[in-house]
């Protein structure tokens, strides 16, 4: 049984909400209780695998890219105030996929838009599904280099520093509280790869 909520459009530019494929276990009732395009929130009520239903809630944000840039031995920081958690954080830069964009693309445009740095080439390092016990959320990690100085185009909401930090430092420095999963994942999955 389809939910039917894979087929509604979930955000103001008209994407479909992000469902990964039909449910297995059955969903009897789909409920939007929020909807600011960006952020959309409600609950699947779902039979359990021992009958009994429940309401499994849930917030869905757009895709996401979160970008390891490196220049000269050095990792491309933001420094930027979080009013949500009440904290500032040096943190990946980082941004929504806009439609149409690939990570990749989203995560040239953020590092631009963001530090004022564009990159000659950006691989995608991974995409996950974030925080799934409540989140419909995917983020996708780019590793950018070859970065050339370019006008900063921040936008309305955005207070950011740019700031570089030694490659064999970053991951220490990125481990200093406050910290968050974006950056420290970021980090993680480049330097598996070799990239750090």
């Amino acid at each position: 049984m389809s939910d039917g909520l894979g087929d509604l459009p979930a955000f103001d530019d008209g994407r479909n909400h992000s469902l990964p494929g039909e449910p297995e276990w059955p969903v009897r009732e789909v409920v939007v209780e929020y909807d600011e395009g960006w952020f959309v929130g409600g609950y699947d009520r779902v039979e359990q695998p021992d009958g009994t239903e429940k309401k499994y809630y849930w917030a869905e944000l757009s895709p996401a890219t979160v970008i390891v840039a490196v220049a000269d031995d050095h990792v491309l920081f933001v420094e930027q105030y979080r009013p949500t958690v009440r904290n500032t954080q040096l943190e990946l830069p980082a941004g929504i996929v806009e439609p149409g964009e690939s990570y990749t693309a989203a995560g040239a445009r953020e590092l631009a838009e963001e530090t004022g740095f564009e990159p000659d080439s950006t691989s995608l390092l991974q995409e996950v599904w974030c925080s799934t016990g409540v989140l419909r959320h995917t983020r996708g990690y780019v590793f950018a280099e070859g970065l050339e100085p370019v006008d900063v185009d921040h936008d309305s909401n955005e207070f950011l520093v740019p700031r570089t930090v030694p490659i064999d430092e970053a991951l220490a420095v990125a481990r200093e509280p406050p910290t968050n999963d974006a950056t420290l994942e970021g980090l993680l999955l480049a330097e598996e790869e070799g990239l750090l």
